[in-house]
């Protein structure tokens, strides 16, 4: 089921103050003077019309949203810090989650409750509090929720496994306007299912997840000029075959902008990074860098003991809204002419190039050892996670990304394991390649559990699972 045609949506247009009158929450129609703020996503080429925005004040905001949508034929979409947008909101029902922002801990069991409003930031100042740590991204600034239904890959990785493995549990809201809990002991088939299937099942309202002891790590970056990138690389894979669980680490090729922000030393230059986030006892983490300490002397050494309340300076990704296009894949071999096509296509040593950042993530660890079948979540063997980053803020910019970074998937082919990792994945290819994303079991399985909570596909907005035929 596709989303409502614009003519079928003109004639439910006047029946938005019915539904504001039965909401706590904001009703915003496109005549609305916020309409245009509120449709946008973080990504801003994400260019999408709802019907509506629904800034929802609670879980009974959303039942009533979910009902209406049911009885009017409408489609669902939603959206907290608006990353990751895989389809356009357009003539749906959007609803916005931000007020959602409850966050409990339990110091003695090690859990958090957080709603699904709230970005991994207020989570993790919160948890610190405490001592503990949630296993979030990269990015504090991404919506804990969303990132948690797609994986959840991040700086305690290796040592404690993905987001998705540390939910406890999730209450949603079902397409027929149900609100339950779907854990281990309840729902199990649908919290399988949002364990890495994402959020096309349900109105995910808050979630349960475990928390870790971590509140100081060794980590930072070391960068080295482009044209010494072969022999980083080399180094890199050598290092890795020996490195703790304690250690998740990442190379990267970076094309810095000429802009005035940056430091001058960095503006306009390609550079390649070894970056990584020690969570064991400090002096290990210490010896594990000294050897590229001695090795050679780096542009650039701001690896440091670091609160883990500041893990946002490892990786220090943009927090301001931009147009940008985001592709990835799963490495099978980190081998000789693997390393020498990322060189190739992702180094701007003589020329701009379509891709701004190129970053290769060390996996396996604790992610390897939980079953393939424990949840939907699809790559469990791969040793290494492969993403590209590109600024597109025009049409033809988009273009010459998508077509760039075909190519090398293309060029990757013999080193690459065939799935995809769909957090790294958004828009149209996320949507093309969700069922790369799976194990073929899995995505049966996930295709049935979709026809049982929401058969006639009423949140279509997230990865292409589109209910099995009864």
């Amino acid at each position: 089921m596709e989303t409502t045609p614009i003519s079928g949506v003109l004639g439910k247009i006047d029946l938005l103050p019915q539904l504001q009158s039965h909401i706590q929450g904001k009703v915003i129609a496109s005549d609305h003077p916020a309409y245009e703020q509120a449709r946008k996503a973080w990504n801003l080429t994400v260019d999408q019309h709802p019907m509506a925005i629904v800034k929802v004040k609670n879980t009974a905001d959303i039942i009533e949203v979910v009902r209406f949508a049911s009885q009017q034929g409408l489609g669902v979409a939603v959206q907290a810090g608006g990353h990751g947008v895989i389809r356009k909101a357009d003539n749906a029902l959007l609803i916005h989650t931000n007020e959602l922002s409850e966050i409990a801990v339990d110091e003695a069991a090690q859990t958090a409750r957080i709603g699904a409003g709230l970005k991994w930031g207020p989570v993790l100042e919160k948890t610190q509090q405490h001592g503990l740590a949630p296993l979030l991204g990269s990015s504090p600034d991404v919506g804990a929720v969303g990132y948690t239904l797609g994986g959840g890959l991040g700086w305690l990785a290796r040592k404690y496994g993905l987001a998705v493995d540390s939910v406890i549990a999730f209450d949603v809201v079902t397409a027929d306007g149900a609100k339950i809990r779907a854990s281990a002991e309840e729902n199990s088939d649908l919290f399988w299912a949002l364990r890495g299937g994402g959020g096309g099942f349900c109105v995910v309202t808050a979630m349960e997840i475990r928390l870790y002891p971590i509140t100081t790590v060794y980590a930072g970056n070391l960068l080295y000029s482009a044209s010494e990138a072969r022999e980083v690389f080399q180094r890199f894979r050598e290092w890795m075959t020996g490195v703790p669980e304690e250690l998740t680490a990442s190379l990267v090729l970076m094309n810095y902008p000429p802009v005035p922000a940056l430091p001058e030393m960095l503006r306009g230059r390609a550079v390649v990074i070894v970056r990584g986030c020690f969570c064991g006892p400090i002096e290990q983490g210490q010896a594990l860098i000294q050897p590229w300490r001695d090795w050679k002397t780096p542009l650039v050494d701001d690896f440091k003991v670091l609160p883990f309340s500041n893990v946002a300076k490892i990786s220090n990704d943009p927090v301001d809204p931009s147009p940008s296009r985001t592709t990835g894949m799963w490495l099978r071999e980190f081998t000789d002419a693997a390393a020498e096509t990322l060189i190739r296509y992702g180094s701007a040593v003589e020329a701009p190039l379509p891709v701004m950042v190129t970053e290769v993530r060390h996996a396996g660890g604790a992610i390897s050892r939980v079953d393939k079948h424990a949840n939907a979540f699809g790559e469990r063997s791969a040793a290494f996670s492969l993403q590209m980053i590109g600024m597109t803020p025009t049409a033809d910019a988009v273009s010459a990304f998508n077509m760039y970074t075909e190519q090398v998937r293309h060029d990757l082919e013999p080193h690459l394991t065939g799935t995809v990792y769909p957090n790294f994945l958004e828009g149209q290819e996320a949507f093309d390649r969700t069922q790369e994303g799976f194990l073929p079991e899995s995505f049966r399985r996930l295709r049935e559990i979709k026809a049982k909570y929401d058969p006639t596909n009423m949140f279509r907005f997230s990865y292409n699972i589109s209910p099995a035929e009864v």
